[in-house]
């Protein structure tokens, strides 16, 4: 299997960036962290350490001036846990799932996962069930149904939901026949402009601007890393869009927050006045819809030529599911891990690897891309777009091998986590939380905006005068 470090230099290097700045890289620990068959710990490990060299890298061009990263393994198997570990006014999280979300058996002996956490989501499976949201209601209407008609017909219907298959079963399937086509991390040139040079400041991201329009776990982590390295990063949300609060605090970690509503045509125009003094437009919504609302990379690039959007999926941008709704669990049971985790633990169903790892290690190759894009247009100018998906990363997973006899290894104590945790103010309370894992020797990690209630702030970047409070509405 290959080491940590060979891992990294392909990753780096396949999106342009140069061998020798790994020179300054540094990886520490070793696997495995966590009890998993997969290799957890090194995708977590590489995923940090790939945008904290990317950071490095800007600084070096901004500055003139080299540094050293480091990434401790055990930190960045925390930090990729860093929803578990948050603490609110001593308080730990709440139950992080709804009443009927999970896995169920189905008519032809086969189980399902299913994802309710938000309502509208519930909402249409019970509606294909007919059924009451009750688990037992919810078993008894799933015995009737054989799971592949399931899956189609919720996701006809706007629900989220996931059949198990085996590694071999997913690989015969047209959309993992797409992915093999594609890169872990996808960089394009979309539109000609003028290069962008770097503006005045003391850390890697300083002046940097970046819009976030995402939900849950990856698309926040990459907004929560941009922000530690300086970047004013502004999350655009509404007061009617469901939201996973525990999820908001933690990555809301550095962030401005405010209300746009994306239905009106006054809301899009103040989406379309951010958009054009925005550096990064990072998004988590599907392509088709932010699309709809003129929001397209391509028209990202017309209202702002040089911008570089990110576009997060759940299966990728090509295939016939590249328009399927999806989260790290589902993805996890769609595409054989759950299968091939439960096979090494000897049990007779799915079981989740011990971390939300496709989200975390997709959120960090979000930012990491991002910024290799900003680099390459502050040297040859045009505008750009960078496509990640969770699907993606999970392939990129199961290539890096198994852990033999990974699932005897022991989770984490209490006091293994410590070390790692800081202390914060927010506006939910005092927090503690995960520090950063990329320890940068000259530009340290940092957040310095407190985490806050969605919508606290005005639609505005800092040093503009737009003021203009709006709401979001659903996508």
């Amino acid at each position: 299997m290959q080491g940590t470090s060979d891992i990294l230099a392909d990753i780096w290097t396949s999106v342009g960036g140069a061998r020798s700045a790994l020179a300054d890289m540094k990886l520490t620990g070793e696997e495995p962290q966590l009890p998993s068959s997969f290799r957890v710990a090194a995708a977590a490990q590489v995923s940090i350490a790939a945008a904290g060299l990317a950071a490095a890298e800007i600084w070096r061009q901004r500055s003139g001036e080299a540094q050293q990263v480091t990434v401790d393994m055990r930190h960045a198997v925390v930090e990729c846990r860093s929803e578990r570990y948050l603490r609110v006014d001593g308080k730990p999280p709440p139950p992080a799932w709804d009443k009927i979300a999970g896995v169920y058996r189905v008519k032809d002996s086969r189980f399902v996962r299913l994802h309710t956490n938000f309502p509208h989501h519930r909402d249409a499976v019970c509606k294909v069930l007919n059924c009451k949201a009750e688990r037992d209601d919810v078993q008894a209407a799933l015995s009737q149904w054989d799971g592949e008609a399931f899956e189609t017909a919720a996701y006809r219907a706007g629900g989220v939901v996931a059949l198990m298959r085996s590694y071999d079963e997913w690989m015969t399937t047209p959309q993992a026949q797409a992915l093999s086509k594609l890169p872990l991390i996808s960089i394009e040139k979309i539109g000609e402009a003028a290069p962008k040079p770097w503006p005045a400041g003391e850390r890697p991201l300083a002046g940097i601007r970046a819009l976030d329009l995402s939900r849950v776990i990856a698309g926040p982590v990459a907004g929560r890393t941009l922000a530690a390295h300086g970047a004013d990063v502004l999350l655009i949300s509404g007061p009617d869009l469901p939201a996973i609060p525990w999820l908001t605090i933690d990555t809301g970690r550095g962030k401005l927050t405010s209300f746009v509503e994306l239905k009106s045509e006054q809301g899009r125009g103040t989406l379309r006045n951010l958009i054009a003094t925005a550096d990064i437009f990072s998004q988590g919504y599907r392509p088709q819809s932010i699309a709809a609302l003129g929001f397209s990379p391509e028209e990202a690039a017309r209202i702002n030529p040089g911008i570089i959007s990110v576009t997060l999926s759940a299966y990728g941008h090509a295939g016939p599911w590249a328009e399927r709704r999806g989260f790290d669990s589902l993805v996890q049971t769609t595409t054989g891990f759950n299968h091939a985790e439960g096979l090494a633990a000897g049990i007779n169903g799915p079981k989740e690897l011990p971390a939300q790892m496709l989200d975390h290690a997709t959120g960090y190759f979000m930012a990491f891309g991002a910024m290799m894009a900003r680099m390459r247009q502050a040297r040859e100018g045009g505008s750009w777009h960078v496509r990640v998906s969770l699907a993606q990363t999970g392939r990129w997973l199961w290539g890096l091998g198994r852990v033999a006899d990974g699932l005897k290894t022991e989770d984490l104590k209490a006091e293994t986590v410590m070390p790692f945790i800081e202390q914060q103010p927010s506006g939910f309370g005092a927090l503690h939380s995960v520090k950063h894992a990329a320890v940068l020797s000259k530009t340290p990690a940092a957040w310095t905006r407190p985490a806050m209630p969605l919508g606290s702030h005005s639609p505005q970047f800092p040093g503009s005068d737009v003021q203009v409070p709006f709401s979001l509405a659903k996508l």
